[in-house]
């Protein structure tokens, strides 16, 4: 079953030297398995669309980064870049583990609540409604 959130839609930005990166990288990932990519808005720019669960962007930029292409590396880009490849890691290994094997916290507070601990309240029960 395929969630509507595993769909991807991310926008690689490259540096603007050398020229025509963009063209070159298009090229290259067109040409990929259940991929799209086309131009971007921006002049030096590409939008990939992709299932996570088949590709990551930190993986697909990895990629482009060791075939020579150079990314934009300003601020905004690199925090942008670190909080989509920390959502896209997680997903995915959400949706690694299948349901059945995720753990009930059930049996857990159910232990929890017949063992004494430091969460309980020492205060006496006629200052508990003093108001």
């Amino acid at each position: 079953m395929k969630l509507p959130d595993q769909e991807k839609s991310r926008e690689i930005v490259f540096n603007a030297l050398p020229v025509n990166q963009a063209k070159l990288a298009l090229v290259l990932l067109d040409g990929m398995q259940d991929m799209n990519v086309e131009m971007g808005e921006r002049p030096n720019s590409i939008v990939v669309h992709y299932d996570v669960r088949d590709y990551s962007l930190e993986k697909l930029e990895a990629a482009l980064l060791s075939q020579g292409f150079h990314l934009d590396n300003g601020l905004l880009y690199k925090l942008r870049r670190a909080l989509i490849y920390f959502c896209e890691r997680n997903q995915r290994d959400n949706l690694s583990v299948p349901p059945a094997q995720q753990k009930s916290a059930k049996p857990f507070v159910e232990a929890f609540s017949h063992h004494p601990h430091g969460d309980r309240d020492d205060t006496p029960e006629e200052w508990r409604g003093y108001q």
